[in-house]
């Protein structure tokens, strides 16, 4: 599976937000075994780390062929990253495209205490 990767934010006395679209995210319906479709969207204010993306890229690639739900991918997503980061804050989005009628938006929140 592929690593996550961060550099030291450039400038961490100052809060900032970052915004990232991963709009081609891929992975499989457990129940169905077809493909589930969406976009991730990330928004975090970093500490001391930023996410490197290009590995970010690669990190989103490993849900391509794995079997999980909406509401589970959005969440593992969220965790990996905060483990990885350690952000401020960080909000993960994601917004699955419409299968029979029905999209479904899943949105997981993190802050640091």
């Amino acid at each position: 599976s592929a690593t996550i990767e961060t550099f030291p934010n450039p400038r961490p006395e100052r809060e900032f937000e970052i915004a990232i679209s991963c709009p081609e995210f891929t992975s499989v319906c457990p129940k169905t075994g077809l493909p589930d479709f969406g976009e991730i969207r990330i928004t975090y204010v970093p500490a001391e780390l930023c996410l490197e993306l290009k590995a970010l890229k690669y990190y989103m690639i490993d849900f391509r062929n794995r079997g999980i739900f909406y509401e589970a991918a959005t969440n593992q997503i969220l965790d990996d990253l905060v483990r990885a980061c350690a952000p401020r804050r960080m909000r993960v989005v994601g917004a699955f495209t419409a299968r029979g009628g029905i999209s479904t938006d899943v949105i997981a929140e993190y802050a640091a205490c």
